[in-house]
């Protein structure tokens, strides 16, 4: 059977959503029970510095913690922090070894914004260059521009002395491989869930777990085939059928109550050539106020960018609002741009990252995770090095997109397919 995500929004295909979701759950409903409040830890005893940052920045969040506390510049222990995964070709969200666009071509997108001097730079589908997050600040440094993208942006990091180099890896390329031999057809063009007509898949007559069965079997012997080491097959197969997100968010605040943000990612798996998300859009994936707070975003691009999810939080604690409280209402944006219907929030999920200047924190996201067990996490040091759980906005967990139905639970027991 053809996969074709062309035929999921015509309804036509595969099954229907996960189980137990209405297609207009009331949004007050699906609050998660924790969701409104508070943590002390976080908000009536703050301390500085601070670092938080994504999950994936945590083995690089000690290192520039140092340099931040031995009077290090913000933006420069930011930096530190994102380009552990640019340089690291095994994270394949950010950087070198990030999955490339639908042509096989790894485009980067960054920005920044550095509070001392209120000065900001960004990059967006940048080519054969590793540390965006780099050459982001060099256009904030040395332009009296704030964003340069594609060619344009590629030709500056190279006059500014950054090498180019291949960034696709061979894993990664492998990868693009099996999704352009099998599932091309279900890519990204639309519509769209925010298209009015769309609607879920309809339920298909073969049985799932046969159907996840054939298919999953079908694509790790073709993984095998193509040279993927089998113990990485599987996880292989899962970037192929559900085409990851992956970026890093970091703000940092000094015991001067100097601030700066910076994110930065490889954007969506087999995406449109061309395609940027909220990662270097300015007020989206990152905002910083030297006056107030900074925030940043990881997730579903395309939504943070219509509500302008960073700039929204720091305006919020301008007004007077916790990080949490400014994080979680621009969350209820998201919400609300799609009348609380749960059967296309289910597709999605957003995570933001809070800090105000005083050094209270908070770290929000739409749903409680991927899945049972699995719950959202973001680094902070504050002194103490730590993983803390991301508090959701909703009950329950996000599913993959492109919209297959659940996985079986007996397939999820024969394998780590989830991880």
């Amino acid at each position: 059977m053809t996969f074709s995500r062309r035929d999921f929004v015509k309804s036509s295909v595969l099954g229907a959503v996960a189980a137990g979701v209405g297609a207009h759950t009331a949004f007050p409903d699906a609050l998660a029970e924790d969701s409104q409040q508070g943590h002390a830890s976080k908000e009536d005893s703050p301390k500085r510095p601070v670092i938080i940052c994504a999950h994936n920045g945590y083995a690089y969040t000690e290192a520039a913690y140092a340099f931040l506390k031995s009077g290090g510049d913000t933006l420069e222990a930011g930096i530190r922090v994102v380009k552990g995964p640019e340089d690291d070709p095994n994270d394949d969200s950010v950087g070198l070894g990030g999955l490339p666009n639908e042509e096989g071509v790894v485009e980067l997108d960054s920005c920044c914004m550095h509070g001392p001097t209120r000065r900001a730079g960004s990059v967006g589908g940048v080519r054969n260059i590793k540390n965006v997050s780099m050459v982001g600040r060099a256009v904030m440094e040395h332009t009296g521009h704030v964003m340069l993208v594609g060619e344009g942006a590629e030709k500056f990091a190279v006059a500014m002395g950054f090498p180019r180099e291949n960034l696709l890896t061979e894993r990664s390329r492998k990868i693009w491989l099996l999704w352009k031999e099998f599932n091309s057809d279900r890519d990204w063009w639309g519509p769209g869930m925010a298209d009015p007509h769309w609607h879920p898949p309809a339920p298909d007559s073969k049985p799932q777990a046969d159907l996840w069965r054939d298919r999953i079997q079908q694509l790790q012997q073709r993984a095998a085939d193509l040279g993927i080491e089998p113990e990485f097959q599987l996880a292989a197969v899962h970037r192929v059928l559900f085409p990851p997100t992956g970026t890093i968010h970091c703000s940092v605040l000094n015991d001067k109550g100097e601030m700066s943000g910076i994110t930065t990612t490889s954007g969506l798996a087999f995406k449109l050539p061309g395609r940027c998300g909220d990662s270097p859009i300015i007020g989206a994936g990152c905002y910083t106020d030297q006056d107030i707070g900074s925030a940043g975003a990881t997730g579903a691009g395309e939504e943070n960018i219509k509500v302008a999810g960073a700039h929204t939080i720091v305006e919020n604690m301008r007004h007077g609002m916790s990080p949490q409280e400014a994080a979680m209402d621009a969350l209820k944006r998201i919400v609300r741009n799609y009348n609380g219907d749960m059967t296309k929030l289910r597709y999605m999920d957003m995570t933001y990252y809070a800090l105000r200047k005083d050094g209270a924190y908070a770290c929000v996201c739409l749903w409680e995770g991927y899945s049972p067990g699995n719950p959202h996490k973001f680094t902070v040091h504050d002194g103490t090095l730590r993983s803390e759980v991301t508090t959701p906005l909703l009950k329950g967990y996000s599913q993959d997109w492109p919209p297959f139905p659940p996985i079986p639970d007996e397939l999820k027991k024969d394998s780590y397919y989830l991880k």
